[in-house]
C-alpha cells in the first residue's frame, strides 16, 4: 500500500485502521479537509521530513503523506520511526519531542468514544500545526473521519463567523485562543457541543464568556504536557481548583524528592504511567523530564486529594522569596480572575534587600490596579503577593498561545 492510499474498511471509530497500520499516521476514509479558503484534496504527498507549518493544510497532508518521521517546524532532522512534535518554549527554546505513532492514536480511540468524534463530525483546530495541541486534533479528526477545519491564519473574528457557519461541533484551543475568538464578538456557536481546552487552565471570567457565546457546549480541560500528552481530564464536575481527575489509561502518583510515594493531600512532584508518554527528547537539548523506571515527570508539583489533581506550578519556576518557596502560577490564576486583568504573568525580579521580588506584569485595565493590588494582598499575603503591577498593553506570545516569559522578563525593574 503506498502513503497516498487511505486504509478502507474501517470502523467509526478508526479501530481497524489502528490495528492495521501500527507504526503511522494513517487517513480515514470519510475524513474531510478544510482550511480559511475551503476545502483542501486530501491527497497526502511526501513533501520532506521537515515541513513549514504555513499552509496548515499543505503541512498536513504532507505529513501524512510519510506517516512516520516528520516534524511540523523546528530544526533538525527527525528520527525516521515515529515522530517528532516541539515544546512551547514558554520559558526557553522549544524542545524537540520523539514520539511513537502509538502514543497518540491510543488515545484517538479514547476521545473517540468521550467526545463521539467520528465520520462527519464537524471539528476545528484554531492554532499552527507547529504547536502540539492543534497537530493532535488535527490527526485525531482525521483518523476518525471528521470533517476537520484548520483556521490557522483567519482573524479571530473569522474563525468565529467560520465556525457557525460550518456548524463546527468540537473544537480544540487553548484558552488564549478562546480568549481572542470571546473578545472578537460575532454569532454565537449554536452547534459547538464540545470545547477541549489545552495548555493552561480557564479562569472563570474566561469560563463564564465561553458559555455566552457557545451556550450548549460543555468545556473539558486536559491537564498534561508534550512529553507526557493528557494526564487529567475536567469536566463539569470537577472543583474550581483542580485541573481534574486521571485521563483513562492514567497513573498519577506524588512523590518526595527522594522518590518516595506521599500521603493524600502532600506536596511533591508529580509522576505518571500511561501509554501516551513520550519516547525521548530529540536535538542537542536534553530536556528536564525524568524517568523512573516507566513512570515520567515533567517537573510539575502538586497534590492528590479525593481523585483529584491539584498543581502548585513548575518546579523550574518556583521561587524563593524570604527563605519560602512560592510559585508565580498560583498568583497568576488569582490574579487572571479579578476584574481589569486580560492577561497576566508573574516573574522574579532582582532586589538589592531581598535578593529577588515578585512582580505582575499585566494587560487589562490600569484604573483598576489599586483594587487589584488590594485584592492579593489580602488573598495571598504580603509574601506572595506581588511588590508592583507592571502595565503592556503588547503581549509577546508564542506560537502556541502560551505568554513567552523570557519576553516579559527581558529587562524588567520594579522599582
Amino acid at each position: 500500500m503506498s502513503n497516498a492510499e487511505r486504509v478502507e474498511g474501517a470502523d467509526a471509530s478508526g479501530g481497524d485502521i489502528f490495528a492495521k497500520m501500527k507504526g503511522r499516521f494513517v487517513l480515514h476514509p470519510a475524513a474531510r479537509l478544510f482550511d480559511g479558503a475551503g476545502e483542501v484534496a486530501v491527497v497526502p504527498q511526501d513533501r520532506g521530513a521537515v515541513l513549514p507549518d504555513r499552509p496548515g493544510g499543505t503541512a498536513l497532508i504532507s505529513a501524512l503523506g510519510r506517516g512516520c518521521g516528520f516534524r511540523i517546524g523546528g530544526a533538525g532532522e527527525p528520527a525516521a520511526e515515529g515522530f517528532e512534535t516541539l515544546t512551547s518554549g514558554s520559558s526557553g527554546q522549544p524542545r524537540r519531542i520523539w514520539r511513537s505513532v502509538e502514543s497518540w492514536t491510543a488515545s484517538f480511540a479514547v476521545n473517540a468514544r468521550l467526545f463521539g468524534i467520528g465520520p462527519g463530525l464537524p471539528v476545528a483546530v484554531l492554532g499552527r500545526l507547529s504547536h502540539s495541541l492543534s497537530l493532535y486534533g488535527a490527526f485525531e479528526g482525521l483518523s476518525l473521519g471528521a470533517t476537520l477545519h484548520l483556521m490557522d491564519g483567519l482573524r479571530s473574528d473569522r474563525q468565529r463567523h467560520e465556525m457557525a457557519a460550518r456548524k463546527v461541533a468540537l473544537v480544540y484551543a487553548t484558552p488564549a485562543q478562546l480568549r481572542l475568538l470571546v473578545e472578537a464578538g460575532g454569532p454565537v456557536l449554536h452547534d459547538l457541543r464540545f470545547v477541549l481546552v489545552g495548555g493552561s487552565k480557564l479562569d472563570g471570567p474566561l469560563r463564564a464568556a465561553l458559555t455566552n457565546i457557545a451556550p450548549r457546549a460543555s468545556v473539558r480541560e486536559f491537564y498534561g504536557a508534550a512529553e507526557a500528552s493528557f494526564i487529567t481530564l475536567a469536566g463539569p464536575e470537577t472543583p474550581e481548583d483542580s485541573v481534574g481527575s486521571a485521563y483513562p489509561g492514567v497513573e498519577i502518583a506524588v512523590r518526595d524528592a527522594g522518590g518516595e510515594g506521599l500521603p493524600e493531600g502532600a506536596l511533591g512532584m508529580i509522576w505518571v504511567r500511561s501509554p501516551y508518554l513520550f519516547r525521548a527528547y530529540a536535538g542537542a537539548d536534553a530536556g528536564s523530564a525524568r524517568w523512573d523506571r516507566g513512570w515520567l515527570t515533567v517537573g510539575e508539583m502538586g497534590h492528590l486529594s479525593g481523585g483529584q489533581l491539584y498543581l502548585a506550578g513548575r518546579a523550574g519556576r518556583m521561587v524563593t522569596v524570604a527563605d519560602q518557596n512560592v510559585f508565580p502560577e498560583e498568583i497568576e490564576a488569582f490574579l487572571a480572575g479579578l476584574p481589569g486583568v486580560r492577561r497576566v504573568a508573574v516573574v522574579p525580579v532582582a532586589d538589592g534587600l531581598r535578593g529577588q521580588v515578585l512582580v505582575a506584569v499585566c494587560q487589562g485595565d490600569a484604573a483598576q490596579e489599586g483594587a487589584i493590588l488590594r485584592a492579593v494582598r489580602g488573598e495571598l499575603g504580603p509574601l506572595k503577593a506581588p511588590k508592583a503591577l507592571i502595565w503592556r498593553q503588547d503581549w509577546p506570545e508564542l506560537a502556541s498561545g502560551k505568554t513567552d516569559l523570557v519576553a516579559i522578563s527581558r529587562g524588567l525593574s520594579w522599582r
